[in-house]
Formats: structure tokens, sequence, C-alpha cells
């Protein structure tokens, strides 16, 4: 017999209701009209790769929340990789009816949809996009689930220390490799800032930055070869991550290990899938799913019965959470109009998540302090989790074996 969730707790029972959802329970539909959720993304352009991986995560969600009786509406728009695209994309969603607007995966793109939601009194869920200046604008209208790139930064080198001290082995000197786009500006504005506070233990000897569009990269490789460093630290995207390894393993750049502090492109399956026993060992030190969480393993299935040969990645898990916030102030509010929005936005508690962290509520600039990181080291083919203990699947390996030691 599948126990019925009352809607009205839908914010303390959301687990539950994922669960029953995924187990193919289909309960009656709620008689409110569904709300209309804005959803911009980079569908086309340089970016085209995260936001349909983005999409299909609000895909599922929408279909898990109209299967729980929680009616979801998405109006989807494409800032085609550009924040000028973006901006007016948006201001089509608010005129054809959008309630509520959700995005970008870009920093630059996510700022010009938080100034139209501003401008136009409209709120602005934030699935992915971590410049931390977004929330910093006074702005009343626009709440961020995921982590600031000054979280990211942090979170990063604090796991970085945990691996040394697991594995029981030191780097004493970094090379930095990072892209030059505004994501990787306000990282290494980050990282500078945060790495003598924390006291890490090695020392960046070489930053060298870059253009992610690149489809060259033997010339940044050879000059942090040249470095001689232990350690490779490397904030990129996709593209330029599988171009960077490939130029290591031809020029036979061999450090102690690359971790990626923070950054997507190594924990994405082309990733692995170009790479192969190359991208084995690699690091990525990111906010991601608790395996260990129920929710998760839902979440999991459902996505994979949608899309079986497609990556189940932050991206994934990041947008189901912008829908559930959506949903649940929504249902708490008992309206779509956009005070009544903001207001429950402002009170939302969510405890039973999707991602590694506490639960999911906004504070006074709209941001989400509580969301965690994870270790991921790519294993067997696969984003594995190996810190923190308590959600670890793996024990983490450091230094990692030579390339032509793998496979």
């Amino acid at each position: 017999m599948t126990r019925r969730i009352d809607r009205r707790q839908f914010g303390l029972g959301a687990a539950g209701a994922v669960l029953a959802a995924s187990s193919g329970a289909r309960l009656a539909r709620a008689e409110t009209p569904p709300i209309k959720l804005g959803v911009l993304l980079p569908r086309s352009g340089f970016q085209a790769f995260f936001g349909q991986g983005c999409q299909r995560g609000f895909d599922v969600a929408a279909t898990l929340m109209r299967e729980m009786g929680h009616p979801v509406e998405l109006m989807n728009g494409d800032t085609e990789s550009k924040p000028e695209v973006a901006r007016t994309q948006a201001e089509k969603l608010i005129r054809d009816g959008a309630q509520l607007l959700i995005g970008a995966f870009d920093s630059g793109q996510t700022a010009a949809l938080a100034q139209v939601a501003e401008q136009n009194g409209i709120p602005l869920v934030i699935n992915i996009g971590a410049d931390p200046a977004i929330t910093e604008q006074g702005y009343k209208y626009v709440f961020r689930n995921f982590p600031t790139s000054i979280m990211l930064g942090s979170g990063s080198l604090g796991l970085i220390k945990d691996i040394f001290k697991a594995t029981g082995t030191t780097p004493k000197t970094a090379v930095l490799m990072i892209i030059n786009d505004t994501f990787g500006q306000g990282m290494l504005k980050g990282l500078n800032a945060l790495m003598p506070k924390i006291g890490m233990p090695f020392e960046i000897v070489e930053t060298i930055t870059y253009d992610p569009q690149a489809r060259d990269l033997s010339v940044e490789v050879g000059r942090a070869k040249a470095a001689h460093a232990d350690l490779h630290l490397a904030v990129t995207r996709l593209n330029d991550a599988i171009l960077m390894i490939r130029e290591m393993v031809k020029q036979r750049y061999e450090p102690m290990g690359i971790i990626s502090p923070g950054a997507p492109g190594f924990y994405e399956r082309q990733f692995i899938k170009v790479l192969g026993k190359y991208a084995e060992y690699a690091y990525s030190i990111n906010a991601w799913m608790d395996p260990k969480q129920e929710m998760t393993k839902a979440l999991e299935k459902a996505f994979y019965k949608a899309y079986p040969d497609e990556s189940f990645d932050l991206n994934i898990g990041f947008s189901f959470e912008a829908v559930l916030i959506a949903v649940d102030a929504y249902k708490r509010a008992g309206s779509a109009k956009p005070q009544a929005l903001v207001e429950a936005l402002r009170a939302t508690n969510i405890t039973k998540r999707v991602m590694v962290g506490g639960p999911i509520r906004f504070n006074e600039k709209g941001q989400n302090v509580d969301t965690g990181m994870a270790a991921l080291q790519i294993r067997n083919e696969k984003p594995t989790v190996v810190l923190p203990a308590a959600s670890a699947e793996m024990a983490p390996v450091f230094p990692v074996p030579g390339w032509s030691k793998r496979g």
C-alpha cells in the first residue's frame, strides 16, 4: 500500500514524495493551476552541453512533481550562452506569463537574469551560478541555492587538505590553470584570498589563464610542466578540460595529482568517455549529490529511467532542487503572486534534499549558505565520492598512477 503525502507537508515530506513518485505512485492532481516556471538555460552556443544537461534535470523534476499532484509548467528559454540574450529571453518569458524565473548555469547570464527579475518584480531561483556579486546587490527577488565561488573555493581547499591527510601525502608546490571567463575570474579572486587564510600546505608557483573556448592548450600545458610543481590545479569547463588532459599525456606531464577545485569538467560523462583511462583518478571538488540519501537514490532512479545514456551530475541535482524550492514556496504561499512567492521563498526550510549539506534556506541576501561540498575522484569510469567520510563510496588515492601505468 502506498502512503499518500499530505500536500501541506510537502516541504517537510519532499523525500517521501519523490520516493512515492519514483516507485510509480500516481496521486490526484492538485486543483490549483500549475506554477509557470520560466527556465532559462544555454541550450545553444558554447555552453549548450551544460544547458541541455540542466534541462534534463528540470524535465525529470517536473514529471516527479506532477506525479505527486504538484503541477508545474516549464516555459523554456534559450540564452544562447550570451548574457544579452538571457536578458531578452527573460523579458519575453515574463511577458508570456512566467511567474517565477529559474536559471541560468553561467554567472554572467545569471547576473543578467537577476537584473530583469528585480526590475520586473518577479522572483528568480538560481539553480547554478557562482559569482558572489549576484547576491551582494541588495536584490529582493533573487534566491540562490548554489554555492558562491568563495564557498566553492573555501570548501574545495578544505577538502583538498583532507585528501592529503587521508592519504598521508602532501605536495609542496602547485600550478594553477584557470579559465578567464566570469566564473574563472571569480574563482581566481576567491582562491587568492582564501589560500593564506586556510593555510594550504603548498605554494602556487605559476598561474596560467586561458580562454575556455581555446582549441589548443599546448603552450599553456608546456608552461605548467616547466613549473615542475607537485600538484596540478585546474579550473575548467568541459571541452578545455579534455584538451588539457590530452596535452598533459602528450607532453608526459605527470604531477602527483590533478585536482579541480569547484569547477565543472572533470566529473562530466563526456570527459570520462572521451579520455578513457586518462580520466581515471582525476579529482573534482564540488557541490554534489549525497549518495547516501534516499532522495538522491530516488532521483537517480527516475533520471536513468528517462535518460539511461546521460550523466547524472550536479547539473541534474541543482536543477531538481530549484524546482523543489519553487513548488514548495508556491504551495506554502497558496498563490503565484510575486510578493507571496517572495515571502514564502524567504521562509524556505527544506530539510530533506538531494545535495550534500544542511537544509535549503536563504539568508537576508537570498543565499543558501548550508550547501556542502564533496571530493570526487574518477574511479572505474564514474565520479565517486571519496570525502567527506559520511558520504564516501571509496577511499581517496593520492599520489595517482602515471599515464603509462593505467589500464
